[in-house]
């Protein structure tokens, strides 16, 4: 009978995550991106609890703490010299805008490629939907980040309800093991999101060099943008570069080949040098596992897809090796080997 109940209990709660994802994928990437911000208080707050010598709740409380003064002085502090870099940036985009416009405006392909992007074009045939679409996906986003901070803060504060209510799903005999599969999930996350915050500072500080060293203007803004776009991959590299571009053609055309050999080299860095390192030495992810995923992830659910589907990829890996190869394969494997000399 305990065989039955464990093969139902697993297959129920399959069932369920396939219905979900069959009618709402989405509310499971919000979940799962909250189930990020837990990972990440909760590291942060069990490593203060640790050396402080408090206990786990207040350790979280603190590093939160930290977190929004931490925030309040960069903004008191960094916040003037920041607003005049972006303002500086705001200005300089549409004039390095315009000066690549009569550039290209010398070329009989250039004027036809200007009047097919002239605001005129651009909102014709119902773009007045797209536009008002826009501001809802804004505000909707903005709704689903503050969704994803409290999902993480409630988990961080209490993971033992969640983990009992989950492993309340599964039959008593399989309790142990669910227990220690969740364990390990848990810190395959948290190990790939160290080696992503490792992996966007890098980012950051060469982007910043490279373009202070080429003598680009704004150069700590646009770092600062690359290093937080490299969150999102394939896509952000190439957003966070189109402001830098337009900043070089606006002090030359051999300026803005070098920017463009800036984030191309510190891209190529990343892709193939730091991100393999780090996620190999945190997480054993394959690179063309992270690949395929991310082209999956971003062709079926956009930019909040591709965003998490480095991480999701780490997960599914974990599940499948400790659920269906250590726990079924390999031990059908072992009670092969067991019955052989027996039969000999």
């Amino acid at each position: 009978m305990a065989p039955r109940r464990r093969a139902l209990s697993l297959g129920i709660l399959g069932a369920l995550l396939i219905l979900l994802l069959a009618f709402a994928p989405d509310v499971l990437l919000v979940i799962f991106a909250g189930l990020l911000f837990a990972v990440f208080f909760s590291g942060g707050g069990e490593w203060l609890a640790r050396r402080l010598g408090i206990g786990r709740n207040w350790g979280i409380g603190l590093f939160l703490l930290i977190l929004v003064l931490a925030l309040a002085g960069i903004s008191l502090g960094f916040a003037p010299f920041a607003v005049d870099q972006f303002e500086q940036l705001s200005q300089k985009v549409p004039e390095a805008f315009q000066s690549v416009r009569e550039r290209l405006e010398q070329y009989s392909w250039g004027e036809k490629l200007l009047e097919r992007a002239t605001p005129g074009a651009l909102m014709s045939e119902g773009s007045g939907g797209a536009a008002a679409g826009a501001v809802t996906a804004t505000f909707g986003a903005l709704g689903n980040f503050v969704i994803m901070l409290f999902i993480g803060l409630y988990v961080a504060l209490d993971p033992k309800t969640y983990r009992k209510g989950l492993l309340a799903l599964l039959a008593p005999s399989v309790h142990a093991e669910g227990e220690d599969v969740l364990s390990k999930a848990s810190d395959t996350l948290a190990n790939w999101l160290v080696a992503q915050m490792m992996a966007m500072a890098v980012v950051g500080i060469l982007t910043w060099l490279g373009l202070w060293l080429v003598g680009v203007p704004l150069a700590p803004a646009l770092g600062l943008i690359a290093a937080l776009l490299a969150f999102i991959p394939n896509i952000g590299p190439i957003i966070a570069a189109v402001p830098a571009v337009l900043l070089g053609l606006s002090e030359g055309q051999t300026t803005a080949l070098l920017v463009v050999g800036v984030y191309v080299g510190v891209q190529a860095l990343e892709s193939y040098v730091i991100t393999p390192l780090i996620q190999q030495e945190r997480v054993s992810l394959p690179p063309a596992l992270i690949i395929s995923s991310q082209l999956l992830m971003g062709i079926l659910f956009g930019i909040l897809g591709l965003a998490l589907a480095t991480p999701l990829a780490a997960l599914g890996l974990t599940l499948v090796r400790e659920t269906y190869v250590r726990r079924y394969l390999e031990k059908e494997e072992a009670e092969l080997r067991v019955q052989q000399p027996a039969h000999r």
